[in-house]
């Protein structure tokens, strides 16, 4: 099925240029719902209903952000993700009927940013891909001028800032924009415990303590790649980046 057109272009929120967002979403209701309140804030946006459709339009329109449902006709969301990222770079905020923590890490690990779980609050939809096209922008003027953020080096661990790149024991370690961002708000304050909430707000710009889950996948998925021992768990609280002596 052909990609829908659901709104006019607009100026974006906080981004001073017009957005597109492209809706993957084969629920007809669930998919004129995200479209009309997304439209409302201006944005361009438009509505696939199956999975080869998505990729269709993702090339085609090269949109700023995608919100992606995980059950799709032809072929799923995760394999979606793979294909856009493939071909660009995306922003890409999964939706998924199932509570399962491991679907959600594979979602992350293909390279999507953020994930919630079905039903959803209307708000909290735009607010967490508000939050996504802000840090895309922060990261667009920062790579406009001079190199000027110095790496961090913690043990076998080195994370250049400027590039965007993590190596461990010399070999390099893919991050998605996400967990890359994640990982150098725990490594600026070593051995120093910061709670969901700020973590919440420094990385993602939310600030409800109802996306704390977030923070923990994201988490649970810098652990799988690289290693368990670089961040330490303070249950209750939050977490801390420990740098080895090796």
């Amino acid at each position: 099925m052909a990609a829908q057109k659901a709104g006019p272009a607009g100026p974006g929120a906080g981004a001073g240029r017009g957005v597109t967002v492209l809706v993957v979403e084969d629920e007809p209701a669930i998919a004129t719902a995200i479209a009309r309140r997304m439209a409302a804030e201006g944005w361009r946006v438009e509505v696939a209903a199956d999975g080869l459709a998505g990729v269709e339009a993702a090339t085609r329109l090269s949109p700023d952000v995608v919100v992606l449902d995980v059950m799709l006709p032809g072929i799923d969301g995760l394999e979606v993700c793979r294909r856009i990222q493939a071909e660009r770079p995306v922003p890409v905020l999964m939706l998924t009927a199932r509570d399962d923590e491991t679907d959600m890490l594979v979602g992350l690990g293909v390279g999507a940013d953020d994930y919630m779980t079905k039903p959803f609050s209307m708000r909290e939809l735009l607010a967490r891909t508000k939050a996504l096209l802000r840090r895309v922008e922060r990261a667009a003027q920062m790579g406009a001028g001079p190199a000027s953020e110095p790496a961090i080096t913690a043990g076998d661990v080195v994370i250049d800032r400027d590039q965007r790149r993590v190596s461990r024991g010399g070999e390099e370690v893919h991050l998605t924009p996400t967990e890359f961002d994640l990982l150098v708000t725990l490594a600026l304050s070593p051995r120093t415990v910061l709670t969901r909430e700020k973590l919440l707000a420094e990385v993602w710009d939310w600030v409800d303590a109802s996306g704390t889950r977030t923070v923990d996948s994201h988490v649970k998925a810098l652990r799988r790649k690289l290693g368990p021992d670089l961040i330490r768990t303070v249950h209750g609280v939050g977490y801390a980046f420990e740098p080895t002596a090796g």
